[in-house]
C-alpha cells in the first residue's frame, strides 16, 4: 500500500497531549487548510522536533495521512514566533486570540484558505517584530478576517441603502454604517475617528492607525469585538484577557 506523504508550510495553532508522549496539533497550512495531526513521542526530552510544535511556530513541516489524523514525520523552523511574543503578556495574549480566531475561520478541516493564512501569518510576524501596537495588528486581522469572510462591515456609506457617508450610527446587524433612516434601534454612536480609524485598519493605512489616539483606539477595539461576535454568533476566549490587558 502505498502511503501518501506530503510537505507544506503551517502555523501551530495549539496542541493537547494524547497518550504518555504524543500530542495532537492542529495546524493550518498554506496548500491545505486546517487540519489535525499526530506529532508521536514529542513529549519526550529527547524529543527532535517537540520545541519546533509550540503554538504560534511557523514551520515547514512533512505529514502523512492517516486513517484518524494525518502523522508529522518532519518539522524545520521557519520562525518561531512564541519565543518573541511570549516574552510580553499582551503580545502573548493577542497572539492567543490571533490563533484562536483562525481555527474559527477556518470552519471546514482540509478546505484550503490561503487568503486567511497569509493574514495569520502577516500578523503574528508584525506582533513578533513589534511593527505595530499589539491592540490595532488584532483588530486590523479581526477586521481583515471578516471582510474574506464576507463580513466586512461597512464605515462609510450606509450598509443598508448606500447612502454615501460618514454617518452618526453603527449597527451590527445592519453591517457597519447606517444612515438615519436605516438605523435599526439598537446602534452604537462611535466617534467619526473610530470609524476612520477601522476604515484604516481594513485597508491598511498603518501611517495614520498609528497616530490614532487611544480612546478612539479603545472604541475601536468595544465595536470589532462586538461585530466578531455577532457574525461568529459566540466570541472569543481570548478577547476578555487582551481587554483587561489594554485597559
Amino acid at each position: 500500500m502505498t502511503v501518501a506523504v506530503y510537505r507544506d508550510q503551517a502555523l501551530v495553532l495549539r496542541t493537547q497531549k494524547l497518550g504518555e508522549a504524543d500530542r495532537i496539533v492542529t495546524l493550518f497550512t498554506k496548500e491545505h487548510g486546517r487540519l489535525r495531526a499526530v506529532a508521536k513521542g514529542v513529549r519526550r526530552t529527547k524529543s527532535k522536533f517537540g520545541a519546533r510544535l509550540e503554538p504560534a511556530s511557523h514551520v515547514d513541516i512533512q505529514l502523512y495521512t492517516g486513517k484518524t489524523f494525518d502523522v508529522v514525520t518532519q518539522v524545520e523552523s521557519v520562525e518561531n514566533y512564541g519565543d518573541a511574543i511570549s516574552q510580553d503578556y499582551q503580545k502573548w495574549t493577542v497572539a492567543h486570540a490571533i490563533l484562536e480566531a483562525a481555527e474559527r475561520f477556518t470552519a471546514n478541516e482540509h478546505e484550503p484558505a490561503l487568503q486567511h493564512y497569509l493574514l495569520v501569518v502577516g500578523a503574528l510576524k508584525a506582533l513578533a517584530h513589534e511593527s505595530h501596537d499589539a491592540s490595532l495588528i488584532l483588530d486590523a486581522y479581526l477586521l481583515r478576517s471578516l471582510s474574506v469572510a464576507g463580513y466586512a462591515p461597512s464605515m462609510t456609506n450606509c450598509s443598508r441603502c448606500d447612502v454615501p457617508g460618514p454617518h452618526k450610527y453603527f449597527s451590527l446587524m445592519g453591517g457597519g454604517s447606517v444612515c438615519v433612516e436605516c438605523k435599526p434601534s439598537a446602534s452604537a454612536t462611535p466617534s467619526p475617528s473610530t470609524l476612520e480609524l477601522m476604515a484604516d485598519l481594513l485597508t491598511g493605512n498603518w501611517e495614520r492607525a498609528d497616530e490614532s489616539e487611544l480612546r478612539h483606539r479603545r472604541e475601536a477595539s468595544g465595536l470589532v469585538a462586538a461585530y466578531l461576535q455577532w457574525h461568529l454568533e459566540r466570541g472569543l476566549r481570548s478577547l476578555p484577557m487582551v481587554e483587561r490587558v489594554s485597559s
